[in-house]
């Protein structure tokens, strides 16, 4: 298959087909009827995933280097080009990408039912941000996708958000915009410092991670620039403020890309740009106790705040803080399987938080509550529903044979010999996620039914079981057989683990294209 994609020029127009075809998309969508354009934007989504998905064949797992590399001269005055690339650190967040926007879209069909077009128009703009972030290999054209895919999440939130969304959507906008302005001076910066060293101006990924050796004293302070933007982003404790709001207030969908594709930027920051520019800044023994302990208290207080939320939607909201927590252990631990861990809980977070909004999302468009104390012994009234709900939960949760269970071994098993108090007390984080997780299921499933409008609902129906069900597949597959995950991020890992060793240079052909490599 690999050969056979590969005959057809798969690799020479795949990247830049994944960014287009979304804005592309949303002319027919802006022409299609008002009652239409879900079904083109579905469309539209759908025909990307199946694009993406050949990547997962044509991709190379033996090859540690950037491929279906493109790169073109954009505003060669500034050494500015469009340049983007793949590696296994970004190849399971393009498919967990394009993977979510065609169930976010389906999601979207019994709520959204007002400026339709402009709804749409705006996931599919969000949809290239997203992606542009993830296969950027150019700083200036990182930046523009980083803050392209701001501007249709601000409004999804504060046109089809709850009573509360313009209050959420500003408070993201300003927390998000915040990091962003900072990181922004710190590529500018290294862009100056970098034509200094080579004498032409570039804003190559390829050109800062061989200057970044020689930032000298500015080094700390750029490092800082680009760690707030992501950890902001993360959110890493204590600049998670503005995650519960956001989740509460956005839409289903919203939530949905939130949970499953947009905190993972962060985290995907610190392995591509953060770390890796400045390994001796990042891991020294003063930043490292710092982000360690910010993590740790995440992943503790993330769990018990969750156990104490009477609204759900906040509950599953702070449990992204915690999970997340356990990502920058694994990032900062920087050995094979931590590294592998944070990127398997990065993909399995994305799938089982995903599909507890959409499960909320699902319970609420019936009860138009969220609270937990209105619901219980939904078991008896909607079993299809209970059933996902309880495996999706036992996954979040870390069970044994689902995909919540991998990642956090092996973050837990890379990053005790490197940090072993601190990772003592995260293992606490697994207990706590299951107390919130399972107190909860009981409260909303199993507890007496003795509420009468919880005694008519309806099960799922066919449209939200299509929505649903591949996630709880992805949730399975990846527990029980997670090898061909694995042994694709195997050598971006060894390769972030290199690139952050003390001492380590970066070889001149780490980043090039297969033309240039000899």
């Amino acid at each position: 298959m690999q050969d056979f994609l590969l005959s057809l020029g798969y690799g020479q127009w795949i990247l830049t087909a994944l960014l287009v075809l979304p804005l592309v998309g949303i002319i027919p969508v802006a022409l299609a009827p008002a009652s239409r354009a879900k079904q083109v934007a579905l469309a539209v989504t759908l025909v990307e995933f199946v694009v993406s998905l050949g990547l997962w064949w044509a991709f190379d797992p033996t090859d540690p280097l950037m491929q279906f590399s493109v790169d073109a001269a954009w505003l060669p005055a500034w050494g500015i080009h469009y340049t983007l690339g793949l590696d296994g650190l970004s190849l399971f967040m393009v498919l967990l990408s394009t993977g979510i926007m065609p169930l976010a879209v389906l999601a979207s069909f019994s709520y959204i039912t007002e400026r339709e077009k402009l709804y749409y128009g705006l996931l599919l703009t969000l949809t290239t941000g997203m992606l542009g972030v993830f296969l950027a290999l150019d700083m200036f054209l990182f930046y523009v996708m980083w803050e392209l895919m701001l501007i249709p999440m601000y409004f999804i939130i504060g046109i089809w958000g709850g009573k509360n969304r313009l209050y959420a959507a500003l408070k993201f906008f300003i927390y998000t915009m915040a990091g962003s302005l900072l990181m922004l001076v710190a590529i500018v910066v290294m862009m100056f410092k970098t034509f200094a060293i080579t004498g032409a101006p570039t804003f190559s990924y390829e050109a800062f991670l061989q200057a970044s050796h020689q930032m000298g004293d500015a080094a700390p302070w750029l490092f800082l620039a680009f760690a707030l933007a992501f950890a902001i982003k993360v959110p890493l404790f204590p600049f998670h403020t503005w995650l519960p709001d956001a989740h509460v207030e956005a839409p289903t969908a919203g939530s949905v890309i939130l949970a499953s594709v947009l905190l993972k930027m962060g985290t995907y920051g610190f392995l591509r740009f953060a770390v890796p520019f400045f390994p001796e800044v990042a891991l020294s023994p003063l930043v490292t106790g710092i982000v360690v302990t910010c993590a740790v208290i995440g992943i503790i207080y993330g769990a018990l705040v969750a156990l104490v939320q009477p609204d759900v939607k906040k509950l599953v909201a702070y449990s992204s803080v915690s999970h997340l927590g356990f990502v920058m252990l694994g990032i900062w631990a920087a050995t094979q399987q931590s590294v592998q861990g944070a990127l398997m809980i990065m993909i399995g977070h994305g799938l089982s938080t995903g599909a507890l909004f959409l499960l909320i999302g699902m319970i609420y468009e019936r009860r138009h509550t969220r609270e937990i104390a209105d619901y219980g012994g939904l078991a008896r009234v909607v079993p299809v529903f209970s059933l996902i709900f309880v495996v999706t939960v036992l996954a979040s949760a870390g069970l044994p044979g689902l995909n919540g269970f991998v990642g956090e071994f092996l973050v837990l098993l890379g990053s005790f010999g490197r940090y072993p108090w601190a990772t003592g007390l995260a293992t606490t984080g697994v207990i706590f996620a299951a107390a919130y997780l399972l107190w909860a299921t009981q409260r909303i499933l199993f507890n007496k039914l003795d509420k009468l409008e919880n005694e008519h609902l309806h099960d799922l129906t066919p449209r939200e079981l299509w929505v649903i069900l591949p996630l709880v597949a992805g949730m399975i597959w990846m527990g029980l057989y997670p090898q061909p995950v694995l042994s694709r991020m195997d050598e971006a890992a060894k390769r972030y683990v290199q690139l952050v060793e003390p001492g380590f240079a970066p070889p001149a052909t780490a980043l090039t294209t297969p033309e240039a490599r000899p």
